[in-house]
């Protein structure tokens, strides 16, 4: 009986409570509230651009080696080329080159066209056959480019192009460098921190930008080789890393 009454009298007050915050709901000045504003500030960051480069001696020479024949019949032609690339590809390979710096970069066989007036009429009809095949051939004792100049054209290539001197192997140097490319980075934004009053903070986000180089050509086409080889200078290829970091201003 005693815990009947005493539920009876809870159901009572959590009714008399809640009539009593109903009310206050209804009759409060809500308009005269000053409620504020709730606002998420970002962290503040600063964002810079880090580059790091150096000087690589170039280890690669690429060289394209063509023969061009052009004669009135096709198989002849087909036939003259072929045995000039033969010739050439053997001596590359008594050379030193080995079989996988050499491959095919292009071969043509093509009908030319050729133009007449007859009657007073321009007119046209079919001309001689041109053949072209080339071959692409890595040298990489570029010490010896000269002579391999020569070599090409004193067996049988009338259209040679290079050397074309690049930096084969970075994979060290660009680690070097990506370290070297943050650490300027860093020595920027210690300089924007400290010019506003700031302290850096810790490394947000790193991007990797490029390699970027400046490779240098230099073009022989010499028919009749001399002493010493062609005139030819390796030279030096510039490698560099760039890089956006992000870091915590304090």
């Amino acid at each position: 009986m005693n815990s009947s009454i005493t539920l009876k009298q809870l159901i009572i007050f959590a009714a008399v409570i809640g009539a009593i915050f109903l009310i206050g709901t209804l009759i409060m000045p809500w308009q005269l509230v000053k409620w504020g504003t709730i606002s998420f500030i970002p962290g503040q960051t600063v964002t810079v651009y880090g580059e790091a480069k150096t000087e690589q001696k170039t280890q690669v020479a690429v060289f394209s080696a063509g023969v061009n024949v052009v004669n009135d019949n096709k198989d002849s032609a087909v036939a003259e080329v072929n045995s000039s690339v033969d010739k050439i590809i053997a001596a590359v390979k008594e050379f030193g080159i080995p079989d996988e710096d050499i491959k095919t970069q292009n071969i043509s066989i093509y009908q030319g066209e050729e133009y007449y007036t007859e009657g007073g009429v321009q007119r046209s009809r079919q001309g001689q056959w041109r053949v072209n095949n080339t071959v692409e051939i890595k040298l990489r004792d570029v010490t010896r480019a000269g002579e391999f100049t020569d070599l090409l054209s004193e067996n049988g290539a009338n259209n040679i192009y290079g050397p074309n001197f690049t930096v084969d192997d970075t994979d060290n140097v660009d680690n070097a460098l990506l370290t070297d490319a943050i650490a300027d980075a860093t020595e920027k934004a210690q300089t924007i921190a400290k010019s506003s009053n700031r302290k850096l903070g810790k490394i947000l986000n790193v991007s990797e930008g490029g390699v970027s180089g400046n490779t240098y050509y230099a073009m022989e086409s010499r028919m009749q080789g001399g002493g010493g080889g062609a005139p030819v200078e390796p030279g030096t290829q510039t490698v560099s890393k760039t890089v956006t970091v992000t870091f915590e201003l304090r």
